[in-house]
């Protein structure tokens, strides 16, 4: 049941990605905020038809620290999932990637025209100043900042190594970061074509000021609540593992 369930699921995402990613072209002209809103939609019907086929929901714990205006968010990723729920959650945002992932067909594509800040991971320095630029003028556009600190996904019940470079970036546009934990892979596992019935938990935190810190002392303060989050609601999905020590 699993299996036809996961294929169900699967089926929609094929039909409407080209579809939305043409729509995503069409609305170019308009501005980021308003693009933002229309293709947000996307994500809307896949989680809906996610519940509907696969049983699997979530709840947001914290919804109340969602504070106004633009700010950055740091969160857990530990799935495909959270691409699509953040939208949801938080107002209109971009995401700080890889720009690799913008030549994926159709989903790359279509993520192009979010106005996503896509870095070279291997041009360092380059990648840092293209950060606060993009960065910078996304804000002022009234767009919220995603990164996920840790870089790529994380197996559930293990820890990534927490990068400076979100930090860094909060610091110089003086915002405050909303941390995020979430145990998403404990449903849809990395890579996995399954989809397991159950409830993802997303907590949100308080904004974490980043004024007057340093980059470091900034994101072991993320770090520590992330993962301090993520010892109280793991191990509630049937694809936990526990930490390696």
């Amino acid at each position: 049941m699993i299996w036809l369930r996961s294929i169900l699921y699967w089926l929609l995402l094929i039909i409407i990605t080209p579809v939305f990613t043409l729509i995503a072209i069409v609305i170019l002209p308009l501005p980021a905020v308003m693009r933002n809103r229309i293709i947000r939609w996307w994500s809307v019907i896949l989680l809906k038809w996610l519940h509907l086929t696969c049983g699997l929901k979530f709840r947001v714990e914290g919804a109340e620290n969602i504070p106004e205006g633009p700010m950055m968010i740091m969160c857990k990723h530990q799935s495909a999932w959270e691409t699509m729920a953040l939208q949801l959650i938080f107002p209109p945002q971009v995401w700080v990637m890889k720009r690799e992932l913008l030549k994926m067909p159709f989903f790359g594509w279509a993520l192009a025209t979010t106005s996503p800040i896509a870095i070279d991971r291997g041009q360092r320095a380059a990648a840092q100043r293209q950060l606060m630029e993009q960065g910078k003028d996304r804000l002022a556009k009234g767009l919220w900042i995603v990164i996920f600190p840790e870089g790529t996904r994380i197996k559930p019940g293990e820890r990534g190594q927490y990068k400076q470079g979100g930090a860094r970036l909060a610091l110089d546009l003086n915002v405050p970061i909303v941390p995020v934990a979430m145990n998403s892979g404990e449903f849809w596992p990395k890579n996995s074509f399954l989809k397991w019935p159950g409830e993802i938990t997303v907590r949100v935190g308080p904004p974490i000021a980043s004024e007057g810190k340093k980059s470091l002392e900034l994101i072991k303060e993320v770090e520590n609540w992330i993962e301090g989050q993520m010892d109280e609601i793991s191990g509630r999905g049937p694809c936990f593992e526990q930490k390696k020590v």
